[in-house]
C-alpha cells in the first residue's frame, strides 16, 4: 500500500482533512483510536468510522517485527516481516534514532556491504516505510528517522519521499531529524528540494579518489567525488542543514595519509560534517576495520585542521550490526537460534 492510496480510501470513506491527519498521526505514533481528548464516535462521520476496522487491520498487517536483536549499547535491531513474506531490518538507535529500509536489497552494490550482495528484490511501499516507525515506536521513542538501512532511497524516490512527508507533518518530526542517505543520485538533490518536508541529506562518500569510489560502490551514479561534494553544498545552503557526509573506514583502503589531505581539500570551508564510521565486519567481505586508536587519530588529525568530524561508534555491532547481516542470517539458519522473538 501507498500512502497516496490509503489517503483515497479514507477520502471515499468521507473522511475530512482533520479525520484523515488523525488517523495518520494516530497509526505512525502507534497509538490506538480512543487516543486524545475527542471521541472517535462523535469525531469521524459515521462512514468514515465504518470503514476504519478495514483500514486498520491493513495498516496493522503491513508489517510486523519478527525478531527483536538486542545490542549491549542499548540499540536493538528488529527483523521486520512484510506482508508478502520478504523480511527488512530496521534498527533502533541509542537517543531516540531509528533506521529504517527503503527497499528488500539494493542495486548499488557497495563492495564493504551485505545488502546489495543479492541485488534489488523489490521496493518498499512508502505505507511499509512508514509502518517500520510505527512498529518501533511501539516500543520506545523515536524522535530522528534515517534512511540508512537496506536499500538506496533514491531508487525508490516516490515511496520515500511520500513517508518523508507523512513522518514530517502527521509523524510530528522535525525536518532535521530526517535524514535521506544516498550515494549521490543526481535526481535527489533537485526533488527533495522542492518537497514541503526537505530532509537533511547524508552522502556516501568514503573515498577522495574517483577510481577507487568507482570500485567500491560500482553501481552508483558515475559522479566523481568533487561532483557529489559540489552538489551537497548547494542543497545544504538552500535547505540551511549541513550535509553530513558519510565515511566508512576501510583498514589499509580509505584511512591513509593521502585520504586526509583529499578530505581537507573537498570539505574545507563547506556547510557539513564528516560522519567516520569504522566498518562493521561483513562475513566473506575482504575489509577491515582499523583500530580504533587510528580511527581516533584520523578524526583528531581532521580537526586540527578544520574539518567537523564526528567519530561514529557503529550501533549494534554485537548484533549483527552492518545492513542486511541479520536477515542474511536469518535466511541461512533458524532465526530463534540467533534472536529472541517476539510474543
Amino acid at each position: 500500500m501507498r500512502i497516496h492510496e490509503l489517503q483515497r480510501r479514507m477520502r471515499d470513506a468521507g473522511a475530512g482533512p482533520l479525520h484523515e491527519h488523525r488517523i495518520l498521526r494516530l497509526w505512525s505514533h502507534a497509538l490506538p483510536r480512543d487516543s486524545g481528548r475527542r471521541r472517535p464516535d462523535t469525531f469521524f462521520p459515521s462512514s468514515l468510522l465504518a470503514a476504519l476496522p478495514a483500514i486498520e487491520a491493513e495498516l496493522a498487517g503491513l508489517a510486523r517485527i519478527h525478531a527483536v536483536h538486542p545490542g549491549a549499547d542499548g540499540s536493538e535491531r528488529l527483523l521486520v516481516a512484510l506482508a508478502d513474506g520478504q523480511t527488512v531490518e530496521s534498527v533502533l538507535l541509542p537517543r531516540d534514532g531509528l533506521c529504517v529500509s527503503s527497499q528488500v536489497g539494493c542495486a548499488v552494490g557497495c563492495q564493504f556491504c551485505m545488502t546489495g550482495r543479492d541485488g534489488l528484490l523489490r521496493q518498499v511501499g512508502s505505507a511499509e516505510i512508514v509502518a517500520q516507525v510505527a512498529l518501533a515506536r511501539a516500543r520506545r521513542p523515536v524522535r530522528k528517522v534515517v534512511f540508512m538501512g537496506m536499500g538506496e532511497p533514491a531508487h525508490n524516490l516516490d515511496n520515500v519521499i511520500e513517508a518523508i512527508d507523512l513522518l514530517g507533518t502527521a509523524g510530528d518530526i522535525g525536518h532535521k531529524n530526517l535524514v535521506f542517505s544516498t550515494v549521490g543520485d543526481p535526481r535527489v538533490f533537485d526533488r527533495l528540494q522542492q518537497e514541503r518536508v526537505r530532509p537533511a541529506l547524508a552522502l556516501s562518500l568514503h573515498t577522495t579518489k574517483a577510481a577507487l569510489r568507482r570500485k567500491l560502490l560500482p553501481r552508483a551514479p558515475n559522479l566523481a567525488p568533487e561532483e557529489l561534494v559540489a552538489a551537497g553544498e548547494r542543497y545544504a545552503r538552500a535547505t540551511g542543514y549541513p550535509i553530513q557526509y558519510q565515511w566508512t573506514l576501510l583498514e589499509g583502503v580509505n584511512d591513509g595519509e593521502d585520504e586526509l589531505e583529499g578530505i581537507v581539500r573537498l570539505l574545507a570551508g563547506k556547510y557539513g560534517v564528516l560522519n567516520l564510521i569504522p566498518f562493521n565486519a561483513v562475513d566473506g567481505v575482504p575489509f577491515g576495520r582499523p583500530t580504533w586508536e587510528h580511527c581516533k587519530q584520523i578524526a583528531r588529525t581532521l580537526h586540527e585542521r578544520g574539518i567537523l568530524t564526528k567519530l561514529r561508534y557503529s550501533a549494534g555491532q554485537d548484533v549483527d550490526g552492518g545492513c542486511g547481516q541479520l536477515r542474511a542470517r536469518a535466511a541461512q539458519v533458524p532465526v530463534q537460534a540467533l534472536v529472541r522473538r517476539v510474543p
